[in-house]
Parts: structure tokens; sequence; C-alpha cells
């Protein structure tokens, strides 16, 4: 596990959890309500105070405790406003990239003043509150200039008891607390990065994968119905010397195919296009007969119960439209189970840039799908064997 995922999912839980969750980017409709709870949790941490405060008080000191007391209500007042003024809203990134508000230097230097004087009146143990200026800084500034203000408190919470006897006693490691949040913070701002960024790449292969969806359906509808209306208006031209009423009749049929591969963009565009086996048959059949081939295929009721039935459509629907384009066959048959079709001609087949086309890789695009494969073969005997299997 690296580390961004470990910090991803330790912020999922406990107190640093909570605290991310509080004070973290959302969307505009709770973005406002999240800075209040966020400010409201930042200011309730200086609780500790009022141990020192009470003490204070018992001990006589009513001056230094009403001055304290108003220093903490200020303090907590400016915690307040950083949070709820200064929220950087939007993506991590962006967040990021955007430049400190220069307004936030005045509070900050504000909260430190608080800092300094709250430590003239209660002594070392307000020292601490110190780390308050930080959270602010690593909540509201770009990594850069929070790790500057960082540095500054980590280095007076380290060296200012060394320097002054009187505030020798506090814990060294407070002084880490604020480096600590500060990596936290950082780790947290990545892994949200790298989660925008897969959302992003995700959304674009959608956009990639809708487009090639499109683009398949498209070529599967017009080729087969192009190539069928090619095949009907050379017969019509055919018959309209010969048999009048029956060159009607294909020039009636080439008038619905072109309206129905009209339709089928219009479906294909909208998503709404819906193919199965049995149409696709019936088509076939109308189609093998106008170009002159004869066709073996399975009746309505020879067809086996199979959940892939629209797949199987789009394989026959291309399968049939090269036997039509490229072929020359005299005979075509179709073989379906539950689990393949197969689809047979005993034509001259197609060279290796027909076998690669796109129509082809379309199909095998749509048959990987379900997790089948496709195959495009040239039997001993001549033509072209394509089939298509998927699991049980």
């Amino acid at each position: 596990m690296g580390v961004t995922s470990w910090f991803a999912s330790l912020r999922g839980g406990g107190v640093l959890g909570f605290i991310d969750r509080v004070v973290s980017d959302g969307d505009a409709v709770n973005s406002r309500r999240r800075g209040w709870i966020g400010a409201l949790m930042s200011s309730l941490w200086m609780s500790y105070m009022i141990a020192p405060v009470v003490q204070a008080w018992s001990d006589g000191e009513r001056l230094r405790v009403v001055l304290a007391v108003v220093t903490l209500l200020g303090y907590a007042t400016l915690v307040l406003c950083t949070f709820i003024i200064f929220r950087r809203r939007g993506p991590a990134e962006s967040v990021e990239d955007r430049p400190a508000d220069p307004r936030l230097w005045p509070f900050l230097a504000a909260m430190a003043a608080c800092t300094a004087a709250l430590t003239a009146l209660l002594g070392p143990v307000a020292l601490p509150t110190a780390i308050f200026v930080a959270v602010a800084a690593i909540f509201h500034l770009p990594a850069r200039e929070s790790g500057y203000v960082v540095l500054l408190v980590v280095l007076v919470l380290l060296f200012l008891p060394l320097a002054i006897p009187s505030m020798s006693g506090l814990p060294f490691y407070l002084a880490f607390v604020p480096t600590i949040i500060w990596v936290a913070r950082q780790l947290g701002l990545r892994g949200e990065r790298l989660a925008e960024l897969a959302r992003r790449q995700q959304a674009e292969l959608d956009i990639v994968e809708e487009r090639n969806r499109v683009a398949r359906d498209v070529h599967d509808i017009l080729g087969h119905s192009l190539t069928v209306i090619t095949v009907k208006t050379e017969l019509a031209q055919r018959l309209i010397d010969v048999d009048l009423t029956r060159a009607r009749t294909e020039l009636a049929d080439i008038e619905r195919l072109a309206r129905e591969a009209l339709a089928g963009v219009r479906d294909t565009v909208g998503g709404l296009r819906e193919v199965s086996l049995r149409g696709e048959l019936a088509n076939a059949r109308t189609a093998l007969v106008a170009a002159d081939i004869a066709a073996d295929l399975p009746e309505d009721g020879q067809l086996p119960d199979t959940p892939h039935s629209q797949l199987f459509g789009w394989v026959l629907r291309e399968a049939i439209t090269n036997v039509i384009r490229h072929s020359a066959a005299r005979h075509c048959t179709v073989h379906v189970t539950a689990t393949s079709i197969e689809v047979a001609d005993d034509g001259r087949g197609f060279g290796v840039s027909q076998a690669s086309g796109s129509g082809l890789t379309g199909l095998r695009e749509r048959v990987r799908a379900v997790g089948g494969t496709l195959t495009v073969s040239a039997p001993k005997e001549g033509g072209v064997r394509v089939r298509a299997t998927v699991p049980a």
C-alpha cells in the first residue's frame, strides 16, 4: 500500500478523518455549513485553556484572568473568521494553483499576537496556542506559504522554551504537531488531486467509448443497409424492362430500407438502437435473395434461447453485409447455438485489408466486451467463416 493510499484510508476514520471532513472543500451547497462546522471545531480545541484560567482566578489574579479571557475570545473569533472568510473552495489542484489571499496575513499576525499575550498572561501553558496559527495557514494557504508558517511555529515551540528558562517544561513533542498536520493535509490534497485526475480520465474514456459506439453502430447500420439498397437497385434496374410489378416491389423495399437506415442512425445517436437476432435473420434472408445467394438460415422456431440475441444480431448483420459485398458467393449458411453464431459462405474470400476492416474491428470489440471471441477463417473448401463464441 502506497503512502497516498495509506493516508486516504487513515482519513476515512478516527479524529483525523472527522477533522478533514469538516474542513474539506465541498460543493457550493454545503460549503458554508462545512465552514461553520470547521470553525466551531477549531475554536472548541481551545477549551484546554479553561483550566489555566480557573487556576489564575483561584489565585486571585482577577485582572489577568479578565484580560486572558478577552484575549482568548478574540483568538476564537479570529479562528472563526479564518475558516468562514478564507475557505479555499474547489478542486484540490485549483486550490493549490491560486495565490494566497493577502487579507489572511493580518489575521495570522493577530492570532500570533494573541498567542504572545496569552503566554504573557497565563505562562508557558498558553504557548501551544501557536499551533492554531499553523492550522489556519495549513488550511487556507498554498503548500509553500503554509510550510513557511509551520516552520516558524515549530521553531518557536522548540527554541523559545530553551531560550527562556521560565518557559521550560513544555512537552517538546507539541512542536511537531503542526508538521504532522501539514504533512497529513498535503497527502490528503494529493489524494484528492489523484482522485480528480482519475475522474477526468474516466470521463474522457467514457467520451471516447461513446464515440466509438456511435461510429461502430453507424458503420454497421449504414454499411448493411446501403449494401442491400445497392443490390436491390441493381435488381430493380434489371427487372424494370422484364417484370415491372416486381421492379416496383424492389423499389418499395429500397425506400423502406432507406427509411429504416435513417431511423437506425437517429436511434444510434440517441443510444436507443436495438438489434435482435430474429429481426436480422429476416433482413438477411431478404438481402441474400436479392443478391441471388442461396441461404440456409435457421427458422424462428429453431433458434435457441440465448441472452446474447442482440450481439448475435450485430454479428449476423456485419457478416451478411460482407458476404453480399465481397464474397461473390452462391451459398451462405448460418448456424446458431446458445453460445455461438457462425456464418459461412462458399465465395472467393477476402484479403487481409478486408479481414481487418472497421466493420470486423468494431464487431470484435462488441464480442470482446462480453468476454467472447470472434474468429474469421478461410476453410479449405473456400469462402469465409465468421464465428462468434461467448461464455456459457
